[in-house]
């Protein structure tokens, strides 16, 4: 059986996660004679950028065959702009999954499946099936999953106590990890009766209100391996949408145009006032700076189903290398327990190695949020995308109507405007960049 077939019998087989994690590298091919220099490509904030940086060091000082040199971009959208500018591909990077659809496009990568096969990567046992398959494309692993990051709800415990909702007799979360639809406006409710505080603000986008579609069994796209537009005015989708709307149409409970206008979701919840808000963990280091700021996660609202959007990273191998062997040693190094547990200590990464997740050195007790589980948790409910290299585009072309679904004071027209969204999406996926998962 080839390795490309053995890794595509493993995706659709694979269901369950132990301890295990990648080994330390394992040369399994001859060594060059002379020290072949790689470049290790980063984004994300310069916090992590020192853990990065000592993860190459000690490479460097265990193996000979290579030296490494350490390159940072702020976003995986900066990194990828540099490239299309001209600035060479490193041999080893990090990517959102967003980009993976241009990078195959290009031929930028080379798939990854064999070589870490060879090195003794056992793709099964650490990592979930849904991380491997967002990285995965003609049959093949293209990238391997790093971070694997749940949007999830962070409040304000001060403004949605929950013991205090408890108290009065109000609907509440009693395992504290994960909440229903009603849970969810109960808490909107309690934390907007301070004067000058809002309950809940959920940026309109397409990522954003994939939850509360999913949730709802419905489906975000007409198609979810190859779309051409969006389903939001189909059935399900439809309903999920309405029962969302319920509560982020409430002007007293959401914040208004003229406060969005004054200052950002996150401004207004780190001064404590606003009770609940969506985003991912790299929140998590800038909120424990915010001086008497308490605050926790909880999963999405559950409509029916837990489900959630991800914001995904993989580890990428250029096409390209220096040394594809010396290339590879040094992926499996990077993604090796020691080497996740030094990056997972800034707070800002979750895990695709569970062994890590699972460890402290992620869930970080004694400190904020309390429920750090939550985003492993919620894990289990994202859904993954179709590959595109047109989410920007999409996204603003359906934004001033999202935006209107939740401003506009009168809103007695629903599935139109929703079918009218489903077609203002479909100049952007029915383009020749939209790429799908699968050919």
């Amino acid at each position: 059986m080839t390795i490309a077939l053995c890794v595509a019998v493993m995706l659709a087989l694979a269901a369950c996660e132990s301890d295990g994690g990648p080994p330390r590298p394992a040369p399994a091919t001859k060594a060059p004679k002379e020290p072949v220099s790689l470049t290790l490509g980063v984004n994300g904030p310069r916090d992590e950028l020192a853990a990065h940086t000592a993860v190459a060091e000690s490479f460097d000082s265990l193996y000979d065959p290579a030296v490494v040199e350490v390159k940072h971009w702020a976003s995986s959208a900066k990194m990828m702009s540099a490239i299309e500018d001209g600035a060479k591909v490193p041999d080893v990077f990090l990517v959102n999954r967003d980009d993976l659809a241009t990078l195959q496009e290009q031929r930028l990568i080379q798939p990854v499946d064999a070589l870490l096969d060879a090195r003794g990567v056992d793709f099964g046992d650490g990592y979930s099936r849904d991380a491997l398959q967002a990285f995965s494309a003609d049959d093949r692993l293209q990238c391997m999953p790093y971070g694997i990051s749940p949007m999830v709800i962070f409040y304000n415990t001060k403004l949605v106590d929950f013991d205090r909702m408890e108290a009065r007799g109000l609907l509440f979360p009693a395992q504290r990890e994960a909440w229903t639809l009603e849970m969810f406006t109960a808490a909107a409710q309690f934390a907007s009766r301070p004067p000058g505080a809002k309950g809940v603000h959920i940026e309109p986008g397409v990522r954003t209100f994939a939850p509360f579609v999913y949730s709802g069994g419905g489906q975000v796209f007409d198609d979810e391996d190859a779309p051409t537009s969006l389903a939001f005015a189909d059935g399900d989708s439809a309903e999920a949408i309405e029962r969302m709307l319920e509560v982020l149409r409430r002007p007293q409970l959401t914040l208004g145009p003229g406060q969005l206008a004054e200052r950002t979701p996150l401004e207004w919840f780190t001064q404590g006032q606003l009770g609940m808000m969506a985003g991912y963990r790299q929140l998590v280091p800038k909120l424990r700076q915010v001086h008497g700021l308490d605050f926790d996660v909880i999963s999405m609202p559950i409509l029916d189903g837990l489900a959630t959007s991800g914001d995904i990273t993989g580890l990428c191998l250029s096409a390209r290398a220096a040394s594809t062997p010396a290339a590879a040693d040094l992926m499996v190094d990077v993604l090796s327990t020691p080497s996740v547990e030094r990056v997972v200590r800034a707070g800002y990464l979750v895990p695709a190695n569970s062994e890590v997740a699972l460890s402290e050195e992620f869930l970080q007790p004694g400190r904020l949020p309390e429920h750090s589980s939550v985003f492993n948790s919620s894990v289990r409910g994202i859904q993954i995308s179709p590959l595109l290299s047109v989410w920007p585009e999409l996204e603003q072309a359906v934004a001033p109507a999202l935006n209107q679904l939740v401003q506009v004071p009168v809103l007695d027209d629903l599935q139109e405007r929703l079918t009218d969204i489903d077609e203002q999406s479909r100049s952007v996926l029915e383009s020749d960049t939209a790429t799908p998962s699968e050919d």
